[in-house]
């Protein structure tokens, strides 16, 4: 079948690899649609997969073509969305119930084959049904609206708040479609691409701005949330926090980012700083969420690649060109 493969450190292609085949407790799924994401550009970069060549892509769904032995649960026909999340279930992260911290961690499209092909392996246990009326194609806007469902489960936010955003990207539109529909006060979003923020201004942003002193709120914010990784954001976001406030780290940095905090105002303001990782028992919420409507992937997903062009849509990605970039075998 063809596949997209990081082959080494910076170089991607499209190439021919050998059909996967379930085992007793796996299926295959025929790839409706991949996103693209900042891990995978992490990958390319040399960073996150234990070992390279891999076939990337975790955020995937599709149509089931092949059940193992003992698979009950779904059947040949059925339209999935994957989880792509392993875990070990043994060590005490797992035992304790922070499965994404697992010791042995791993993914589907990081440690093991994933979804850009045409065909993609998985754990059935990771297969979650899809209703008649979701488009297979849209569903890959799943498994990052998983991630932002455990981001809002981290933050653990009250009514009222008062909420900024760095980056309009796709993850920064899901957290700011979820802080709407989790009672915040204001909403306001930071981004440089004043593309991007036109699409948050589309969606109900309250206010947004290429800087934050463009916006009214010299007290700060109840909630501080980056979704860039960008070191110059995240400094500026620690500061933006109001008294008893709250930053969250979302996005993914580059392990060599650093910043740097105040003790004494994080003690004196009783500041809390936390971050969120991945996915944690929020997948199947995640694809309820979607199912009744809470994204609108016709503004989310900005462009649909053919897969033997994936190598372009990882350029076009890294230059923040677009929103979700989904690659279709």
């Amino acid at each position: 079948m063809k596949a997209a493969v990081i082959e080494s450190v910076g170089k991607a292609v499209v190439t021919e690899v050998p059909d996967p085949t379930p085992g007793p407790r796996e299926v295959v799924v025929e790839v409706a649609a991949c996103g693209l994401c900042g891990t995978d550009l992490h990958i390319l970069q040399g960073e996150f997969a234990p070992k390279l060549p891999i076939v990337p892509g975790h955020e995937f769904a599709g149509e089931v073509v092949g059940v193992g032995s003992q698979v009950t649960e779904v059947a040949v026909g059925d339209q999935v969305a994957v989880d792509p999340s392993l875990y070990c279930y043994e060590c005490r992260y797992c035992r304790n119930g922070h499965n994404n911290l697992c010791e042995r961690w791993a993914a589907i499209g990081v440690t093991e084959p994933g979804g850009a092909a045409r065909y993609a392996k998985a754990p059935v246990a990771n297969c979650v049904k899809l209703p008649d009326h979701v488009r297979t194609q849209d569903a890959a806007l799943i498994e990052p609206l998983s991630c932002a469902v455990r981001g809002y489960d981290v933050l653990q936010s009250r009514l009222g708040a008062h909420v900024l955003i760095y980056g309009s990207g796709t993850m920064g539109l899901m957290m700011l479609e979820l802080a709407k529909r989790t009672g915040a006060a204001s909403v306001d979003m930071v981004d440089l691409n004043p593309t991007r923020l036109e699409t948050a201004r589309k969606l109900g942003v309250s206010a947004a701005a290429a800087n934050p002193d463009e916006l009214d709120r010299p007290q700060g914010w109840d909630l501080v949330i980056d979704a860039t990784g960008n070191a110059a954001a995240i400094q500026d976001g620690l500061d933006r926090v109001a008294k008893a406030g709250t930053f969250l780290q979302f996005g993914v940095a580059d392990y060599a980012t650093r910043v740097t905090i105040d003790p004494y105002r994080i003690y004196n303001q009783e500041i809390t700083i936390t971050g969120s990782m991945a996915v944690l028992h929020s997948y199947e919420r995640a694809a309820e969420l979607f199912a009744n409507g809470v994204l609108d992937p016709d503004v989310f997903i900005s462009d649909r690649i053919p897969l033997e062009q994936y190598p372009q849509a990882l350029e076009q990605f890294a230059a923040g060109v677009g929103r979700k970039i989904v690659v279709v075998p």
